[in-house]
C-alpha cells in the first residue's frame, strides 16, 4: 500500500469516525435526559404522595409542642391530690407520654427538626423540675410556681413550633 492509498483510506474512514462518535455523544446526552427526565418525573409523582403525610407528622408535632406548653400543660394536667412531687411526676409523665405517642413521626422530618422538638421536650421537663425544687408545700403551689418560672422565659415550645413552621415553610 502507498501513502497516497493509506492517505484516501483515511479520507473515506475519517467521516465515518466523526460521525460515529457525534451520534455516540448525542445517543449518550440523550440517554442522560431520559434517565434525568424518568427520576424528576418519579420524585414528582413521591412528592405527591408524600407530602400529605408529611404534612400531618409535623401538624401532630406541632399539637404535641402546644400540649407541652407550660400553660397549656398544667390548665389540662390538674393535681390529682396535693402532693408537690406526684404532681411534678405527673407532668412529666404526661410529656412522656405524648412524646413516646408521637415517636414515628420523626420518619417524616429532617434530623434537625426532630432534635429541637426533643430539646424542647427535655426543656420543657428541666423547667419542671427547677420548678419542682422550690420550696412551695402543695401540688398548687407547684402549678403557680411553674407557671411563674414560665412567665419571664420564652416557652421551648414556641422556640421549636416556629422551627417547625419554618421548615414547613421551606417544604413548598
Amino acid at each position: 500500500m502507498s501513502g497516497d492509498e493509506i492517505f484516501q483510506l483515511f479520507a473515506y474512514l475519517l467521516p465515518a469516525v466523526v460521525t460515529g462518535v457525534v451520534a455516540f455523544y448525542f445517543f449518550r446526552l440523550h440517554t442522560r435526559n431520559e434517565e434525568g427526565r424518568r427520576r424528576y418525573l418519579l420524585h414528582k409523582d413521591s412528592q405527591k404522595n408524600t407530602l400529605p403525610i408529611r404534612l400531618q407528622a409535623y401538624e401532630r408535632m406541632a399539637l404535641f409542642l402546644e400540649r407541652i406548653a407550660i400553660p397549656s400543660l398544667v390548665v389540662r394536667v390538674g393535681p390529682k391530690n396535693s402532693n408537690k412531687n406526684d404532681y411534678e411526676n405527673l407532668l412529666i409523665k404526661s410529656i412522656e407520654n405524648e412524646f413516646e405517642h408521637n415517636l414515628s413521626q420523626q420518619i417524616y422530618m429532617t434530623d434537625e427538626c426532630w432534635n429541637i422538638i426533643k430539646a424542647a421536650k427535655s426543656a420543657t421537663i428541666q423547667m419542671i423540675r427547677k420548678a419542682g425544687m422550690s420550696e412551695s408545700d402543695s401540688a398548687d403551689k407547684l402549678r403557680e410556681d411553674i407557671l411563674n418560672e414560665t412567665m419571664e422565659k420564652s416557652s421551648p415550645s414556641a422556640t421549636a413550633l416556629s422551627f417547625v413552621k419554618k421548615e414547613i415553610g421551606e417544604l413548598w
